[in-house]
């Protein structure tokens, strides 16, 4: 039995994967000031121009539960659904997917949906969706099992190039925000074990912080053959390029995405963002 794959605005994929493989992506919600535009509504250029012009860091917001219930009202009734959300830890999607389900059983009880949270996003749910669609698991309570499993071994680490929009979403102040970018200081971070975003380390100097980067995969997974390993970029796809090549060269992994880092993640990363998934040993 083939089972529908959903997820939802914050999965960066590859361009043509969700096409190719049927999965359904139900949209975010990115607010200019009163203006609500859709995720899956801008291209990646059209989005960093609105970005840059705007004076406040746009909002983020979750699809609504009608969403999620509207995206399992149109799978074939007979066709079991696994819907892979971004971490409940950043969102109320994983919730309101949960909501769109039950909305949905009360007229079809009959329907079979899992929903899983997981504690990643961006690449980190391409991997699970590439996971979900190369396993040769047909039951839905196996396949939602399985993936469970494997997001237990998901690692996501960011480096971010500018300070400037965690200190417009008030995750920095604006004074160690200006001391920051005075002393050439860049983050590096990491997805927690419960799906929050903690920063591991600040280091002067971008070439320095993106070495840094490719050595921390190294603390999770001596190697990743037999692995795939995403990287989404926040328009800097020359630098994402060269990164890929480190990681290439020190882990030699199996298969490789590389990615345009979506509206959402990319609200939060700023432009020269760079995102790594991968699965640890």
């Amino acid at each position: 039995m083939k089972v529908q794959l959903i997820t939802d605005g914050s999965a960066d994929l590859p361009k043509g994967f969700a096409e190719k493989h049927n999965i359904i992506v139900v949209p975010l919600n990115i607010h200019f000031g009163e203006e609500e535009i859709r995720t899956d509504e801008l291209s990646v250029d059209e989005y960093y121009k609105k970005m840059r012009a705007a004076d406040d860091l746009p909002k983020t917001s979750a699809p609504s539960p009608t969403a999620f219930y509207e995206a399992y009202k149109q799978v074939d009734p007979n066709t079991p659904i696994l819907t892979v959300t971004l971490t409940e830890e950043l969102s109320t999607t994983n919730q309101n997917a949960i909501i769109g389900k039950k909305m949905l059983l009360e007229e079809e009880p009959n329907r079979q949906i899992e929903v899983l949270n997981t504690r990643t996003a961006s690449g980190g749910l391409a991997l699970l969706l590439h996971e979900a669609i190369h396993s040769k698991r047909q039951d839905l309570r196996e396949l939602f099992t399985y993936l469970k499993e494997k997001n237990e071994k998901v690692t996501t680490l960011f480096s971010l190039a500018t300070v400037e929009n965690v200190v417009k979403g008030g995750r920095l102040d604006r004074v160690r925000g200006a001391i920051a970018k005075t002393l050439n200081i860049k983050l590096l971070m990491r997805a927690s074990e419960v799906g929050n975003i903690e920063v591991t380390e600040k280091i002067r100097g971008e070439k320095k912080a993106l070495r840094r980067l490719v050595e921390q995969i190294g603390e999770y997974s001596s190697s990743l053959q037999n692995k795939t390993i995403a990287l989404a970029h926040s328009n800097c796809e020359e630098k994402a390029k060269n990164v890929l090549e480190s990681i290439r060269e020190k882990y030699a992994p199996k298969n490789e995405f590389l990615v345009d880092m979506g509206p959402l993640i990319a609200t939060y990363a700023g432009e020269g963002g760079i995102v790594i998934s991968f699965f640890e040993e």
